[in-house]
């Protein structure tokens, strides 16, 4: 007989303990102790090998000059913004966990990989909808599937193993990881063993095929993956799908990755025909104005390789209920602050007696420093109620005494501004040092402070 024996994980964070505890000491949430039942077994061996015979081989150690190295191969899926995120392509033997919303686009994005990536023979494992509810998708989402796709909806991992020995896929898909369930382990699909299980079973199938794994993973209410925290640190690359389900762009951010850059982001827009790619995001990102508005200013930043030119629009207005409101969409409301602080301390500018309402337009978050200028602008310009011309842009950091401190890979930002037609960027002065400006069309205009930043548009 198996030696079977409990403990008590925390659902939060996957915290282990004897017996049961009020408050998790790793996360510090409260009552997340669930019961788990264990089955230890003696030399268990991975389902997928049942062929085998049982037999496994001990690996060897060897020194690090006598290991043969080779170029990561990678497979082009077809969308550009996927590849992106990935680093150049889909690493053979890797595992990936995209995360996201319910209903924000992350089955679609899986489902059209697998109809529209051509010569590979992939399979779509799904625990959540049927046969015939995927189809459905299918149809909706093209008419003419160009890849090798079979639909296996199946919770077992020994019958998912068993099917991949019999088909050998190139790609494997999991929709999604919390509806799976191993038979090493006596608990709900879902709980911190079953999730931590699977996901190992998984990964040693990736590892010893160099098959490609897509997990798709639920969130909880605060926007972690759901499961142990463990599971991201198991996998290679993490993706997070982001988005307003009541706005039709979804962006794709890479959170981990071991094979490429990890703030790397891909824009979606969901339509009828399911994710359609975003492949210039600065025109998404700027409204289209008629005439000059107050309150609005546009910035050079940058998203991992990507350069992007984003809208700030701030609202000032006279508090109306004694305490000044703070509010910023998409941008720490924290840091917004510390740049009231400085206009105040530094300009002059009264503000503490006024609302403050900040928003980076088209749905999307921003912790680039350089934007702090155009936010900046875009506040005093709101509080005067001047406009600022439609075709300047700004890329700056600004620190606590007022100076404008330079930013990285200023060229790239320089570039985008040029190519969208914009006519002046105002840059940090000690950016300017190495800079060919005969090369931009566009008019680059390096400023020491702040002050001389508004001379230069409300002077």
């Amino acid at each position: 007989m198996a030696k079977t024996k409990s403990a008590y994980f925390c659902q939060s964070c996957g915290y282990e303990s004897a017996k049961w505890l009020g408050k998790c000491p790793s996360c510090n949430s409260w009552n997340t102790f669930v019961e788990e039942v264990i089955e230890k077994t003696a030399a268990k061996v991975p389902a997928w090998k049942s062929s085998n015979n049982g037999s496994t081989r001990a690996n060897q150690p060897s020194r690090v000059e006598t290991i043969e190295s080779s170029t990561e191969k990678r497979i082009l899926t077809g969308d550009q913004e996927l590849d992106r995120v990935l680093g150049g392509g889909l690493v053979t033997g890797s595992v990936t966990l995209i995360g996201g919303e319910p209903g924000i686009g992350k089955s679609t994005l899986m489902l059209q990989l697998a109809l529209n990536l051509s010569k590979k023979r992939i399979l779509y494992v799904s625990g959540e909808e049927s046969e015939q509810q995927i189809k459905m998708r299918a149809e909706r989402i093209t008419n003419e599937p160009t890849a090798d796709c079979y639909i296996l909806t199946e919770t077992s991992t020994q019958n998912i193993f068993k099917q991949i020995e019999s088909l050998e896929p190139d790609i494997v898909i999991i929709d999604s990881i919390q509806t799976l369930h191993s038979a090493h382990i006596e608990s709900t699909p879902g709980s911190v063993s079953q999730v931590r299980e699977c996901t190992a079973e998984l990964l040693r199938f990736a590892k010893e095929t160099d098959t490609p794994v897509f997990l798709i993973g639920h969130i909880t209410k605060d926007g972690a993956i759901a499961g142990p925290k463990i599971l991201e640190h198991m996998v290679d690359t993490v993706l997070q799908f982001e988005g307003d389900r009541h706005h039709i762009y979804r962006i794709l951010r890479s959170i981990k990755n071991r094979f490429g850059a990890a703030a790397e982001m891909g824009i979606y827009a969901m339509n009828s025909t399911g994710l359609r790619e975003v492949t210039n995001p600065s025109e998404i990102l700027l409204s289209q104005r008629d005439e000059e508005l107050s309150g609005i200013a546009i910035s050079a930043t940058l998203e991992g390789a990507r350069p992007m030119l984003i809208e700030t629009q701030a609202l000032v207005s006279v508090a109306a209920y004694g305490t000044p409101q703070r509010s910023a969409t998409g941008f720490d409301t924290k840091r917004m602050n510390m740049l009231l602080a400085v206009l105040e301390k530094r300009c002059g500018f009264r503000l503490s007696a006024r609302d403050v309402f900040l928003n980076l337009a088209g749905g999307i978050r921003v912790e680039d420093p350089a934007i702090d200028l155009a936010i900046m602008v875009a506040i005093i310009s709101s509080h005067e109620d001047i406009a600022i011309p439609s075709k300047y842009c700004f890329a700056a950091e600004v620190g606590l005494s007022g100076e404008i401190r330079a930013v990285n890979r200023i060229d790239q930002r320089i570039s985008e501004a040029d190519k969208l037609g914009f006519e002046k960027i105002f840059i940090s002065k000690y950016n300017l040092k190495g800079l060919t400006l005969e090369k931009y069309g566009i008019e680059v205009v390096g400023v020491g402070k702040i002050e001389d930043v508004f001379g230069a548009l409300f002077g």
